[in-house]
């Protein structure tokens, strides 16, 4: 169905809208096109392949056409007519892709085809085997309750180090990394303490277990390869334990370590998600960190792609526990990741894309289930969106609070004096919309109750505070400059499903348009939103 242009006083009439603040603007539609685009790379630039990489069991000539079709898109030395003989990227791949022995059989030979295609993979970034982070943390909580015992964890690690027959000396490195975890759990036992710092320590065991295994496979099937803490090749961060954020000066450090220290040709197997401080303590980026572990590589370094292989076949219009005909979207650009990523969508840390966007280096997500699906990329785009709506995803369990001014019209420091008192319960917005003397706005569930409470009697002394709990956050991500036919089309679908929408915002970024509904709604709001949007099916005619 093709999605027509409603007069804005149709728009107006159809739906009313229960908050005391909804602003949204229209802007025209423009159907220019869209690309793309790399960074630029000695005055060239060029845009990322979309063709699919290869798995295993497709042919070499294939993989050959694939790569030349990658290379006639680009440009890497000092003249235009020379070509760069290997495509440099870094590879991230997650807990579930390293789950066990078998899957890390696959995910190494899934790198050997890729070498074999063309490209030269200076870092690969390993997550810990399958659920170790969430058993470590497990193991945790029971150190504290005088329980110590990480037999589970020991199988699963001892299961990989005997499928692969490793040399003595990486099995050696395993168990000295296990046995020092189990030391680590017998302190924690004893002083009845769980400190961030040493809780940081305690997850990182999973990530430097991983990797020396991984490193280990790739050399028996003829890999060159070798196992780093990340560490080790520059990443730094400051102190902030369970939450750490990357120092400005570990760009330089990974620079240099790429640049001057490893030799190109053997791939370095680093740890994500971990780092170490200046006092040489370690720390976590904390959940979704290695994926930024990835990204501050593969841009540090200025590489041609960065590759995050998870177990989906890249991004996709919408959840597909939901949406049964959810389709995979081609390519998004940064700040349309970034949306997704922040309003729910379980694709990439939202901060890992500021090292790929300060450096323009375009990111392939790839379902190491299914190397053959093409994937989506990330990357810089010029123009408006080649779609309506990119995808659709939602926030649920949020509460939505109604603040209505008791004071007179106009008042002065209305929306300061409700922001302050946010600010100082530590409570922090996800969407709003505003007037004068009126503001809704959303907190998601990580929010703390008594923090909640406490700046709800806060803003009680000079607003009415409305709180309604049980909402959640429907977000359409789509270029605003089309809004007038997204909001059209989706207040046509909540009028013919008798779904009520209580607030709407229109972000600054200018790639959402989120509504909030009641949790019990954005089901059906999804599903027929996303049939109008990407199934041609729509509940609604023209």
């Amino acid at each position: 169905m093709k999605v027509t242009n409603l007069a804005i006083s149709f728009l107006a009439s159809l739906v009313t809208v229960g908050s005391p603040a909804l602003a949204f603007s229209l802007a025209p539609y423009s159907s220019s096109r869209v690309a793309i685009t790399r960074r630029q790379h000695n005055g060239v630039s060029f845009a990322p392949r979309m063709s699919s990489e290869d798995d295993s069991n497709v042919s070499a000539d294939k993989e050959t056409s694939i790569v030349e079709d990658f290379r006639e898109k680009q440009s890497f030395t000092s003249t235009a007519t020379s070509k760069k003989d290997k495509i440099d990227v870094t590879m991230k791949f997650g807990g579930s892709s390293l789950a066990n022995a078998d899957r890390i059989h696959h995910v190494t030979a899934l790198i050997k085809d890729q070498i074999a295609a063309g490209y030269r993979p200076r870092a690969v970034i390993c997550s810990a085997m399958g659920k170790t982070t969430n058993a470590l943390l497990s193991a945790g909580d029971f150190a504290l309750e005088g329980r110590v015992n990480i037999d589970a964890i020991r199988t699963l690690h001892y299961a990989a180090l005997d499928e692969f027959d490793v040399n003595e000396s990486v099995r050696n490195e395993v168990v000295e990394l296990l046995n020092e975890c189990e030391d680590l759990l017998n302190g924690v036992k004893l002083i009845q303490e769980l400190s961030p710092k040493s809780l940081d320590q305690l997850v990182s065991y999973g990530e430097r277990c991983s990797v020396r295994i991984v490193a280990a496979r790739l050399n028996q099937i003829g890999v060159p390869a070798q196992a780093f803490d990340s560490w080790d090749v520059g990443v730094l961060t400051d102190s902030n334990f369970g939450d750490a954020k990357l120092l400005p000066e570990s760009e330089d450090a990974i620079r240099n370590a790429f640049l001057n220290r490893l030799d190109p040709d053997v791939v370095a197997v680093v740890t994500g998600f971990i780092g170490k401080d200046r006092n040489g303590k370690i720390t976590t980026l904390g959940r979704g960190g290695s994926d930024l572990s990835a990204t501050a590589i593969g841009a540090a370094c200025q590489l041609d792609e960065i590759q995050v292989w998870k177990d989906v076949d890249g991004i996709l219009s919408a959840d597909p526990r939901l949406v049964q005909k959810a389709v995979p979207v081609d390519d998004v650009s940064y700040e349309e990741a970034s949306e997704l990523a922040y309003f729910g969508a379980q694709v990439l840390h939202p901060i890992a894309m500021q090292p790929a966007m300060k450096y323009n280096v375009p990111v392939r997500v790839k379902n190491s289930y299914n190397p053959s699906a093409k994937g989506t990329v990330i990357g810089k785009r010029e123009g408006p969106a080649p779609r309506l709506v990119t995808a659709i995803t939602c926030k649920r369990g949020i509460q939505l609070l109604d603040i209505e001014s008791t004071q007179m019209l106009g008042a002065y420091g209305f929306l300061a004096n409700v922001f302050k008192d946010l600010e100082q319960n530590r409570l922090s917005v996800d969407v709003l919309a505003s007037s004068e003397v009126s503001v809704s706005l959303t907190l998601d569930k990580k929010q703390k109750t008594d923090n909640v409470d406490h700046a709800v009697a806060k803003l009680s002394e000079y607003a009415n505070v409305t709180v309604k709990k049980d909402r959640a956050i429907l977000t359409l991500i789509t270029d605003v400059q089309r809004s007038s036919q997204v909001l059209a089309t989706a207040f046509r679908v909540f009028d013919t499903c008798g779904l009520e929408v209580e607030m709407m915002s229109q972000g600054a970024s200018k790639v959402n348009i989120s509504f909030v509904l009641k949790n019990e709604q954005i089901d059906d709001a999804i599903t027929n939103l996303h049939k109008c949007f990407f199934e041609d099916k729509c509940v609604v005619s023209n």
